[in-house]
């Protein structure tokens, strides 16, 4: 089902697009692969045609997984900082796809790296989405401890956004693992509540919970699909609504 077009007298629509650094590997084992970025790229230029205003979060899990790092040692704090300047990178990538394309973009940055990105000020996001530029926002929080989940939605807060856009490699959530239980059933809708208490890991729990607190609506879908974030974009219902209304 497709959202009816904004009439002239309601403000575009707003959305942000969660994507994790494993997203832009393509079929590599680690590393950004340039083919994929640019269809990503070009499905983000094509859904936002209609005026669409498009902020982008993006891990950094291709090049630097600070937990993964924890796990073998160091120090976790440092392993997040340095998967921070990981979504950094991605975010470059990002933006010199999406500028080819033809769409104006501002990486914005919650640490400090003035030569290459401008600092994430929330009032200046909210202004370049309405000139309608993409904002490709990196660093996650800026703080260690915290998912690019979580960034995802504090942004989406921060910037009135209407949806998280989570693009995965599945199709939804489903009520098991699908992978070892060929019976799973995908929801097409779950409430924040039936997620958190089922451990439905679609997202951390900390992003799940801040979205409940917000009423923000995540709609997690499989970007693998040629053309799906495109329509996620445009706001046609594919993969999973997670809202405060009951599953079906």
């Amino acid at each position: 089902m497709t959202e009816p077009a904004a009439s002239p007298s309601q403000a575009p629509r707003r959305v942000l697009l969660k994507l994790s650094g494993e997203a832009l590997m393509g079929d590599h084992e680690y590393g950004i692969d340039p083919v994929v970025v640019r269809d990503i790229a070009a499905q983000l230029a094509e859904g936002a045609s209609d005026g669409t205003q498009v902020a982008i979060v993006v891990g950094g899990g291709n090049i630097f997984r600070g937990l993964a790092a924890s796990a073998r040692g160091m120090d976790r704090a440092t392993g997040d900082y340095m998967g921070m300047l990981a979504t950094a990178m991605n975010g470059l990538a990002i933006q010199d796809a999406l500028e080819q394309a033809g769409c104006p973009t501002r990486v914005m940055s919650a640490i400090a790296m003035n030569e290459i990105a401008e600092p994430y000020i929330r009032r200046r996001a909210i202004r370049h989405l309405e000139k309608g530029r993409a904002v490709v926002m990196v660093a996650g929080t800026g703080n260690p401890y915290f998912t690019t989940d979580t960034a995802a939605t504090l942004r989406a807060v921060e910037v009135h956004a209407q949806v998280i856009l989570k693009a995965t490699r599945v199709d939804g959530v489903y009520d098991a693992d699908p992978e070892t239980h060929p019976e799973a059933q995908r929801y097409t809708q779950v409430g924040y509540t039936e997620l958190l208490s089922n451990r439905l890991q679609a997202l951390d729990a900390t992003a799940v919970s801040l979205a409940m607190d917000n009423d923000m609506p995540i709609v997690v879908f499989d970007m693998t699909v040629p053309g799906n974030i495109a329509r996620a974009v445009r706001g046609e219902r594919i993969g999973t609504l997670i809202s405060g209304e009951e599953s079906r």
